[in-house]
Formats: C-alpha cells, sequence, structure tokens
C-alpha cells in the first residue's frame, strides 16, 4: 500500500530538504575532531606517555591515528553507498521502486547518530581517573553490550560484534524505517520489513561472519 498522502512522509521531506555537500563536509570535521580528541585521551591515558611521545616510542601511534583521518572521508563515503545499496536491493526483492540516489541521501544524514556515541565515549573519559586504561578508553562503547558486559570479560573475537550492538544501531534502524517511508512513500510496516531485510539481516550476517574467521 502507498502512503503518497501520508503527512509524516512529506515533513520528513521538509527536514531533509537542505545543501547535502555542506552537511557531509560538516559531518566529516566532527567525526574527525571526535576522534582526534579521544585519540588525544588515550594518549594521555598510556603511562609515562610525555616521556614516550619525546623519545618518539609513539610515532606509529600518530602516523596509524593521522591515516585514519585521512581515511575518514573514504570510509564514510564507501558506508552510505554500501548501506543505500543493501537497503535498495531489499526494497527491490520486496517489490518496491525507490530511488537509490534519495536512499544515498538519507544515509548521509542518518550517519548523525553515530556521532553520539563517539562524543559520549570523549565525555566519559573527559577527566579519566589514574585506574583507567588507554585500552579502555579505545575498546569503550556506550551502551552497548560490551559496555554491559566488560571488555575484560569477554574474549577478542567478541569484543567488536558485542561493542556493535548497542542502542545506537537500535536508532539508526528506527531512523532508517521513517526515511524509507519518506522517500518510498509506502507504510510503516512496509519500510519495517525493508529495512530489517537490507540492514540488520546484512549486519546479523557479518557479525557471525567475524565471529567465525576472527584469527
Amino acid at each position: 500500500m502507498t502512503a503518497s498522502a501520508n503527512p509524516l512522509a512529506q515533513r520528513i521531506q521538509e527536514l531533509l530538504d537542505f545543501d547535502k555537500r555542506l552537511y557531509f563536509v560538516l559531518l566529516l570535521l566532527l567525526f574527525i575532531l571526535i576522534r582526534y580528541l579521544t585519540n588525544t585521551l588515550i594518549i594521555e591515558a598510556i603511562p609515562d606517555s610525555q616521556n614516550l611521545v619525546n623519545s618518539g616510542a609513539l610515532t606509529y601511534f600518530y602516523i596509524f591515528n593521522s591515516l585514519g583521518y585521512l581515511a575518514t572521508p573514504i570510509l564514510l563515503l564507501f558506508k552510505f553507498t554500501l548501506i543505500s545499496f543493501l537497503i535498495w536491493i531489499a526494497s527491490f526483492a520486496l517489490g518496491y521502486k525507490v530511488s537509490y540516489k534519495e536512499l544515498w541521501k538519507f544515509a548521509l544524514v542518518a550517519e548523525t547518530i553515530f556521532l553520539l556515541p563517539e562524543l559520549l565515549r570523549f565525555l566519559i573519559y573527559l577527566n579519566p581517573s589514574q585506574a583507567v586504561s588507554y585500552l579502555e578508553i579505545e575498546l569503550n562503547r556506550p551502551f552497548s553490550m560490551l559496555s554491559l558486559v566488560g571488555f575484560d570479560q569477554v574474549a577478542e573475537k567478541y569484543q567488536y560484534p558485542l561493542a556493535t550492538i548497542n542502542i545506537f544501531e537500535i536508532i539508526y534502524g528506527t531512523a532508517w524505517v521513517f526515511g524509507f517511508l519518506s522517500i518510498s512513500r509506502r507504510s510503516i510496516s512496509e519500510s519495517i520489513w525493508v529495512i530489517l531485510l537490507g540492514y540488520f539481516f546484512p549486519l546479523a550476517i557479518y557479525l557471525v561472519w567475524y565471529i567465525m574467521v576472527y584469527r
């Protein structure tokens, strides 16, 4: 059933009517800034970090982080492309016609949700205690299964999957339901099935695969 006259869909479209190119630049700068500040906290949590910095022992750490900053736009663009493609395929499989370009634009906007856990992680350790290790800061994922059980309580191969299972993924998926509704003019129930098939199902497969091949 098409929801062409759905006022909610029209309202969402109105809210998303802004310059996506400028928004991408802003989103990119925010991600890089928060990660830079968080990496600074990680360095400060390393015992005798100042002497290590002066001796050049952390050179590779700085190089790795710098490459991460440079790769951020590429990784974001790849993520938008992949997720919008998976949802487009799911939509096609269920018999719904939708614009891939509009899905890609929404993927850009929806990524804003993942700024929240990055910002929370930074704020949590803004004034870390002496007992906090750099590894604890690095692996902290707010409101995730990993944060509930503790990263030191599970085997390494389960840490990333448990960190990925978090409340922000649920919020992200919910945002996609309404985004797909506004783009396709389908009903909420139809949109839910598309997102379950196009996002959560592939994510579950990927996490299971990660655990199976982890060495």
